[in-house]
């Protein structure tokens, strides 16, 4: 008669056929070792087609990539434009976005409030909010008769649509999510005794965030800023309807791939693998960040 604890090593040892021997059978609860050997093949085939499906484009932008004239491409005046452009606005929209999304990502992840839900998903919307609505919202709020951009023309005479700065506050608006969401989790993760700690050694809460919890939660900070970096650079929907497609003013790379895919394919196939060699950049400069549950 078989004890409680070995029913599990029962169903395993029909499940293969006999039991194993010269192996433990392990406890309830414990985990003997991973489940791998081979794939089956109705998981393997589409696991394979969908590797093709992601890396099939790529593959394609490489092999057409026009590597005798690529230097010439990349040295016009044009492509240094947008892509000087594109570096400072994706900074600046970095900054924004560390000033304003820090103090967001603390806000939901340590302070108990009503509706703390509800800011939670309206602070996440931009991540699936189509880009192009995203900038007419912000024509909406920030345009010379929208709802706030009308007095800042009136009080001050700050027009943001289709400027510079026009093109930071549509980058900001959907890179900072992913600030947010990543020194959310970081702040989550963190131990709040720290906190609690040095606020009753006569800390303010604002002094024991800037020298306890700050230096904690640097490398999700990090990271969180590296993403939304890679996001403004590459945003375009956002950009164009907010802020135009004005070379040297508005124009960024993504918007300057558009416009040479119309006239001059090669020349926007060597801007496009200046942008995928930017995204490779990231992935290998936070690989330790996706591979550390690994």
């Amino acid at each position: 008669m078989t004890s409680p604890h070995d029913k599990p090593a029962a169903v395993a040892d029909t499940l293969t056929g006999g039991p194993r021997r010269g192996r433990p059978r392990g406890r309830p609860g414990r985990t003997v070792g991973r489940v791998s050997r081979g794939a089956p093949l109705p998981l393997l085939l589409p696991a394979l087609l969908g590797l093709a499906f992601l890396v099939l484009p790529l593959v394609a932008l490489l092999v057409r990539t026009p590597w005798g004239t690529l230097s010439d491409q990349l040295t016009s005046p044009e492509v240094w434009q947008a892509l000087r452009l594109s570096l400072v606005c994706a900074t600046a929209a970095t900054a924004v976005s560390l000033v304003l999304g820090v103090p967001l990502a603390w806000l939901l992840a340590r302070v108990e409030f009503p509706g703390r839900g509800l800011v939670r998903a309206l602070v996440t919307l931009p991540l699936v909010l189509p880009p192009v609505v995203g900038g007419v919202a912000l024509l909406m709020a920030l345009g010379r008769n929208g709802v706030v951009g009308q007095w800042l023309d009136a009080w001050f005479g700050i027009t943001l649509p289709f400027t510079t700065a026009g093109v930071v506050v549509a980058e900001a608006f959907v890179a900072m999510p992913f600030l947010v969401i990543s020194v959310e989790g970081t702040l989550r993760a963190a131990d709040p005794r720290y906190e609690e700690a040095a606020t009753t050694l006569g800390a303010s809460r604002f002094t024991a965030f800037r020298r306890v919890t700050l230096p904690l939660i640097a490398p999700g900070v990090a990271a969180g800023a590296v993403l939304a970096w890679a996001r403004a650079l590459g945003e375009f929907g956002a950009t164009i309807t907010f802020a135009g497609n004005f070379p040297g003013r508005t124009q960024t790379m993504p918007l300057a791939v558009y416009l040479a895919l119309q006239s001059d394919p090669e020349a926007a196939i060597a801007l496009s693998l200046v942008l995928l060699a930017v995204s490779i950049a990231v992935l290998a400069g936070l690989r330790d960040r996706w591979t550390a549950a690994s």
